[in-house]
């Protein structure tokens, strides 16, 4: 019998290094016993054996194993150690296990991944931090008690998410801290090392309870997402009770209540006597204003135009203008457009160097009480646009046109473009203009949230091919 020595309960490397070790030696699941630091054992083979370059080159696995491994072995079972070695044992004989969905092995150990997963999942949502004062300033300091081994896996996602700010997170196996500068693990700790309560919760307590819809609740959906063993941690969990409780009576208020209107603002009023150059952006600017080729122009408060310099080498053209956008009567100035800015810079794109414009210049929605909520533009109101966006092309004169999105692909190419097939080409159109295809930024917006950052550096890597493109036209 062989007993292992794993230097902590995540030690991936440890165990990886072990394992293939012991197969290489020959030795059989059933003779090894893996125990993690100095738990005692009545076994006298105490070894820690590590993998060699020659068991490197010796002994590969598929992809899918390592990656199952490596969440697998973040659960709280003492077994999955021995379990991810007979599957690796296995696989050697085996070599197409990883394809075997009903083998036991493996249901178990995708059981733990998926546990594990969903622990990572939870830390991110209810993880709650309380402020205290210390000599070095405010220190956010929040109590958590993962079910498994998930800490490190789960501390880098607040490293992003409150970078700015000193913060502690203290579980009973290991705590993690973040000074501004670098994340660092220590000691576990206990409950009563984490304060019970700020200034701030108050505050949070009634944004909570002011954004609760007892329209939509739905409480053993509520319960599925939100478990009460999480709730003696949050600071919102008081309410919930009463909250449910007053939900049939809200709701009985709320359909009793006429449907309103959503809040439409004027547009700016025009000056009746406008001197505009003939042939000029702005002419075409004072002309789309009373643009009514299609429906849109009803409901939208006014026609956005594009903005930018004339004679810009670079054209990006958008979907169609957002509610924002609409009230303000620029283009990519709401949510999507600040994210477009922040990427653009990245990129080393001067945005007042480009010209920036929609595909379709009305704002297309559907009204949702006092909300505007988007609908994406249909064929006809992009043929309807078309002449508009034709126009500015053909006086700004870019080299480069970057389409955002579907629609605008599809009306800068007159056809259904598909935004992943082509994205990142330059594709030829007329003389010496080309054309590039990219997502919207709103597209960012939307992804889910341990996705957004490879998704927007895959963006502004999209916007430094566009200025890679257009250093090399110049």
């Amino acid at each position: 019998m062989r007993l292992v020595r794993l230097a902590s309960e995540i030690d991936f490397a440890g165990w990886r290094g072990a394992a293939r070790r012991l197969i290489a030696e020959g030795v059989a699941p059933s003779n090894v016993e893996w125990a993690v630091g100095e738990t005692p054992s009545l076994l006298g083979d105490d070894m820690r054996p590590q993998a060699t370059a020659s068991d490197e080159a010796a002994f590969s696995v598929p992809k899918a194993f390592v990656a199952l491994a490596e969440s697998a072995l973040l659960h709280s079972d003492p077994a999955r150690f021995a379990l991810l070695y007979r599957l690796l044992w296995r696989l050697r004989q085996e070599p197409r296990l990883m394809s075997v969905a009903s083998d036991v092995d493996l249901l178990r150990a995708r059981a733990m991944s998926q546990a594990v997963a969903r622990e990572i999942h939870k830390t991110h949502a209810f993880v709650r931090f309380r402020c205290v004062e210390t000599e070095q300033g405010e220190l956010y300091i929040a109590w958590f008690e993962p079910a498994h081994h998930t800490l490190e896996a789960s501390a880098t996602f607040f490293v992003r998410r409150f970078a700015a700010m000193r913060w502690a997170i203290l579980t009973p196996r290991v705590s993690a801290f973040w000074d501004l500068t670098a994340l660092r693990f220590g000691a576990g700790a206990s409950r009563a090392d984490a304060p019970s309560d700020d200034q701030l919760e108050d505050l949070w307590r009634t944004y909570y309870a002011s954004i609760f819809n007892p329209a939509r609740l739905k409480t053993h959906s509520m319960q599925a997402h939100m478990p009460r063993k999480y709730w003696r941690n949050l600071p919102e969990a008081e309410l919930i009770g009463g909250l449910i409780a007053s939900a049939p009576r809200e709701t009985g208020g709320m359909i009793g209540q006429p449907p309103t209107q959503p809040r439409l603002r004027a547009p700016a009023p025009v000056s009746l006597v406008e001197t505009v150059e003939e042939g000029t952006l702005n002419a075409v600017r004072s002309e789309a204003r009373g643009c009514t080729r299609c429906p849109l122009y009803a409901a939208a408060t006014q026609t956005v135009f594009g903005e930018g310099a004339p004679g810009a080498t670079v054209m990006f053209v958008g979907e169609q203008p957002g509610d924002q956008e609409d009230l303000a009567g620029r283009p990519f100035v709401g949510p999507a457009g600040q994210l477009f800015d922040r990427a653009l810079a990245e990129a080393g794109i001067d945005r007042e160097s480009v010209y920036v414009t929609n595909a379709v210049k009305h704002f297309k929605f559907e009204p949702r009480g006092k909300r505007r909520l988007h609908k994406t533009p249909g064929q006809r109101e992009i043929e309807a646009c078309r002449p508009w966006l034709e126009r500015e092309i053909t006086l700004v004169q870019p080299r480069l046109i970057v389409a955002l999105g579907a629609t605008a692909a599809h009306s800068v190419l007159g056809r259904p473009t598909p935004v992943q097939r082509s994205r990142g080409k330059l594709i030829a159109v007329s003389g010496d203009t080309q054309v590039m295809v990219t997502v919207h930024p709103s597209y960012l917006l939307r992804v889910p949230e341990e996705k957004h950052a490879e998704e927007y550096a895959r963006f502004v890597q999209d916007l430094r091919k566009a200025a890679l493109a257009l250093n090399e036209q110049s």
